[in-house]
């Protein structure tokens, strides 16, 4: 038993050279920003994969418009941007938990992810110029992963919350 605890610390101790990690790193701003369609619709740029701290930001565009009125965000963008935003948290914790494998190993664990469970409180009305979605994970099992995502406008006003669950394998 002592052999095989010892055989994973090692196999997890190898690191991804920085230029294979410049490549997930790459991989993972295409697949979310140009790949995923949805996301290029709305606008969204990846700003850091991090993975305690995975962070996008998109403009405030009159598409996005929920409540012509008073120019506030559409609620389904709101949600759409916390539930793609808690994706690439998970996708950057895969790559972190895997850095022993390549930029290309890590890519095809995402063919599975998917979102299971999305619960969204809207705090405020999303009221701005432009918008920051943060999230971090608090669990990365086998089989799913949970988040935790904010919101919040150019000013740092907090707009929503968010906790979701995905399927990674």
């Amino acid at each position: 038993m002592k052999i095989a605890a010892t055989t994973t610390a090692q196999h997890h101790a190898v690191q991804r050279s920085p230029e294979e990690q410049a490549k997930l790193d790459h991989a993972l701003r295409e697949l979310f920003e140009r790949m995923i369609t949805f996301n290029q619709m709305l606008g969204v740029q990846v700003e850091s994969v991090d993975p305690a701290a995975p962070r996008v930001r998109f403009d405030m565009r009159p598409e996005l418009v929920g409540h012509f009125l008073y120019d506030r965000l559409h609620g389904g963008v709101i949600s759409a941007v916390l539930d793609a935003t808690g994706g690439l948290a998970v996708m950057c914790a895969i790559g972190e938990k895997h850095k022993d494998e390549s930029a290309e190993q890590v890519m095809h664990r995402f063919a599975r992810l998917g979102t299971i469970d999305l619960r969204v409180d809207f705090l405020r009305p999303g009221n701005g110029q432009h918008f920051i979605a943060t999230a971090r994970v608090s669990r990365l099992g086998g089989r799913i992963g949970s988040t935790q995502m904010t919101l919040e406008n150019e000013t740092g006003t907090l707009i929503a919350t968010a906790s979701a669950a995905y399927v990674i394998s």
